[in-house]
């Protein structure tokens, strides 16, 4: 007996040497991590995304899948977006369309190795629009180089058709599939005309894929046929199945509960701002300090908390918004008026909010699109003062006031128009009593009535010192007196 309970630790022994933990092969599975990419492309997203990575960065053999739905947005936070996943090791990420992947979604969509459609969704149009006097127009040559560059790298580092992807950003771009020597190619209308006239001779058919005017947007069926999806499929699951990957760990990483605000924030960000910076003016403007401060703390507060947290605020733009909100607060406190203090720290103010709206301070002129969005960040800070400004004046001037008759009182409703003291009450004359003049009435003067000297005015006339005068009338607390005769 003692000898088959040896045998059976021995044999459990080499089988957790040779075969391993059973707990910790599970835990040792291979994961595919799922990152939804949905909604408007912008910093919270990016940020987002940074942090999912972030978060497994340390798992080499993790396998990550890029779930899109996206109309696009912001470059830089595309081109953040895609850093991101282009720092992950090659052949470990896979984009699958699951609706559609538009303008900076697609430069999304390209940064992974494989890519993957769902029947009936959209790829491509990923020209550069900026927002000008006359509406939306696509940017200018600068900008469309930048982002022409970007795709062309991604397409040679993940083996999609290149000069197809470039027709993607630039829309006088004409391409062409060439058939040359029983060999598929694709080329623009450069390329091909500076074919000579013998390799011209080699080509058997020729096709217009994307012409003049036109940027490359594709459904799921025509991104397999020019090379870019592998395969149309049903769903996720199917695109994990045709990997191999169905068996392993499938994890999807969600936004969390202050990125979801964040996102949710950032539309509505310049009208916070508009708020902050109106009750900051009329708390300035109020003695003390009451609600309007407190609101357009909590407003500018929101600001600054949704932009440092998806990573474009930092240090620097609070010192500049803790050291606006301190001069303003002398100017509330300590100095009178408006002034300097007041000035400085509304300057301050708005630099730490134009800052906290991008990524850098002085644009890079490598990406030009850097400047736009500074013009731009500037015209919506100064434009929220100004619109706050007169906003505030409008409602110190006609909406306060009003409360007194929508809150209840107590209200002081008297007023003091027919306040005075009643003269023949008061000294114990009235009209008939007789006096002295005790001065000169030229016309005004004083003059003795029951042994009181009262302020006494006649008629016009002047009467000398000494003189006997009657009282006439008492007219609004005023004695007019004139001399009595016999």
């Amino acid at each position: 007996m003692k000898q088959r309970i040896y045998l059976i630790f021995i044999l459990l022994g080499c089988w957790f040497l040779f075969l391993g933990n059973p707990l910790c092969a599970a835990e040792n599975r291979q994961k595919v991590y799922i990152i939804p990419v949905t909604g408007t492309v912008e910093p919270g997203m990016a940020a987002y995304v940074k942090r999912a990575l972030e978060e497994i960065q340390d798992e080499k053999e993790a396998v990550f899948v890029f779930k899109l739905d996206t109309f696009g947005g912001r470059v830089d936070a595309a081109l953040d977006i895609v850093d991101f996943i282009s720092n992950i090791p090659q052949g470990k990420t896979i984009a699958f369309v699951e609706k559609r992947a538009i303008s900076a979604g697609a430069l999304i969509a390209l940064s992974s190795n494989v890519l993957f459609m769902k029947k009936n969704t959209l790829i491509g149009d990923c020209a550069p629009i900026t927002q000008t006097q006359e509406g939306q127009k696509m940017a200018g040559e600068k900008i469309q180089t930048v982002l022409r560059a970007r795709f062309r790298a991604l397409a040679k580092k993940n083996n999609y058709p290149v000069v197809l992807a470039e027709s993607m950003v630039t829309i006088d771009m004409e391409v062409y599939s060439v058939v040359m020597e029983g060999q598929k190619t694709y080329m623009d209308k450069i390329s091909f005309d500076d074919l000579t006239e013998d390799e011209k001779k080699k080509i058997s058919a020729k096709k217009t894929i994307v012409a003049k005017g036109e940027l490359l947007t594709m459904d799921d069926a025509e991104a397999f046929d020019l090379g870019f999806s592998q395969k149309s499929v049903t769903d996720i699951q199917e695109v994990l199945s045709l990997l191999g990957y169905e068996s392993m760990d499938i994890i999807t990483i969600e936004e969390s509960w202050s990125e979801s605000l964040v996102r949710r924030l950032q539309p509505i960000l310049p009208i916070l701002m508009l708020i902050g910076i109106g009750a900051i003016y009329t708390e300035i403007k109020a003695p003390g300090f009451g609600l309007p401060g407190m609101v357009g703390i909590l407003c500018l507060g929101l600001v600054f908390c949704n932009q440092y947290l998806v990573g474009l605020a930092d240090y620097t733009e609070l010192l500049l918004l803790l050291i606006g909100v301190l001069l303003l607060g002398v100017e509330v406190f300590v100095l009178p008026g408006f002034g300097v203090a007041g000035i400085s720290g509304l300057l301050f103010i708005a630099a730490g909010l134009v800052l906290s709206f991008q990524g850098f301070v002085v644009p890079d002129p490598a990406f030009p699109w850097e400047g736009k969005l500074l013009m731009k960040n500037l015209a919506q800070v100064l434009g929220s003062f100004m619109l706050a400004f007169f906003i505030s004046l409008f409602m110190i001037r006609f909406v306060l006031p009003q409360f007194s008759k929508i809150v209840n009182g107590p209200y002081l409703d008297a007023t003091l128009e027919s306040s005075h003291v009643d003269v023949t009450t008061a000294l114990g004359i009235e009209p008939g009593d007789t006096g002295l003049a005790h001065t000169f009435l030229r016309p005004a003067g004083k003059v003795m009535i029951n042994d009181k000297k009262i302020d006494a005015i006649t008629r016009g006339d002047f009467i000398e010192q000494g003189t006997i005068v009657v009282i006439d009338r008492i007219d609004q607390n005023r004695v007019i007196v004139k001399p009595k005769t016999s």
